[in-house]
């Protein structure tokens, strides 16, 4: 964790503890960025300067690579069904560490913080059994707060309020892939996928090695990519690996949509083009019912997987700073 305490602004604070989902972005060895968005539920203490989220066993590439490189960004990016009323965008960058094995009390503690956002907890034998490893087996990430910046928009045009190191100049351009940069799925079946999801963000790692998280709007697609729109002023110029997100969410996420798409990005005189690379994506029905079932069920088949093939002693491994091969 840092040792770096910032005063948070009230516009960060509200919108950190008060949106229903956020954007979370983590690096990858080569260099690129992978953006995906989670519910963090209001997780924060402001006097201990952290914020954090909470994942699953069932996710181990996510914990993997924080752990390997515990560089992450929130960005706080859409006020829909949450708690804050104003219209400001917040990047918050640091430093994570995991909780593996968060203790009794932190659980209950956040079954209570989910209740407002998520509503009531379902209970029962039967409930209780089916989301036994849902609620009781999650993982924290807990965020050591660096930096905040805040514009004055959502679209993160205007000036931008910066708690902490100022804002680092753009980074270089990247070397290119070996396989090319080029589009490496279809673009225009992609294009297809996201055009219910409003929420767009984009993701790269910035100068001083913080990822950074841009709201973007597509504005077209052709065979060489989408084309993209951003505060001109934000874009690094050059080539680069980075990550792109688009999703949706109702209220309490009764019915999530979300496709995580890493690629190549190309900003050349502000005109910004994305070669996606990879793609994958999940829907949750709008049925209460249905998603907690799932959940559970989910949640019992990731952990049994984890425990069988080494994942959950490998995770333990890297938290306890000992590598492969080591």
């Amino acid at each position: 964790m840092t040792d770096t305490h910032l005063a948070w602004p009230d516009t960060a604070y509200e919108a950190i503890t008060g949106d229903l989902t956020v954007a979370v972005a983590y690096l990858t060895p080569a260099g690129g960025a992978v953006v995906t968005s989670v519910s963090p539920v209001g997780l924060a203490n402001r006097a201990a300067n952290q914020v954090s989220f909470t994942t699953s066993l069932g996710f181990p590439k996510k914990l993997e690579r924080i752990l390997n490189n515990p560089r992450v960004a929130l960005a706080y990016h859409t006020r829909m069904h949450g708690f804050a009323a104003h219209s400001h965008y917040v990047l918050a960058q640091g430093k994570a560490s995991v909780d593996l094995q968060p203790s009794a009390q932190r659980l209950a503690e956040l079954m209570d913080a989910t209740e407002p956002f998520f509503g009531k907890t379902k209970h029962g034998r039967a409930w209780d059994w089916l989301l036994r490893e849902y609620h009781q087996e999650r993982v924290f990430v807990d965020v050591g707060l660096e930096r905040i910046s805040t514009w004055p928009h959502l679209s993160a045009h205007g000036p931008a309020t910066v708690t902490g190191p100022s804002w680092p100049q753009h980074p270089a351009e990247q070397r290119p892939p070996k396989n090319g940069t080029t589009p490496r799925i279809p673009v225009s079946k992609l294009a297809r996928r996201i055009a219910t999801l409003p929420h767009r963000l984009l993701a790269y790692e910035g100068t001083d090695g913080s990822p950074v998280i841009l709201p973007v709007t597509v504005t077209g697609h052709d065979e060489t990519g989408l084309r993209l729109s951003a505060p001109p002023e934000l874009l690094p110029p050059g080539g680069r690996r980075a990550g792109f997100l688009a999703h949706a969410f109702r209220p309490q996420c009764v019915g999530v949509s979300m496709r995580t798409v890493t690629g190549w990005l190309t900003v050349d005189n502000g005109e910004a083009l994305y070669a996606p690379h990879t793609s994958v994506g999940m829907t949750a029905p709008p049925s209460r019912t249905v998603m907690t079932v799932a959940n559970g069920l989910l949640a019992k088949q990731g952990l049994r997987r984890a425990r069988r093939n080494g994942t959950t002693a490998h995770l333990h491994n890297l938290a306890a700073g000992v590598r492969p091969g080591a």
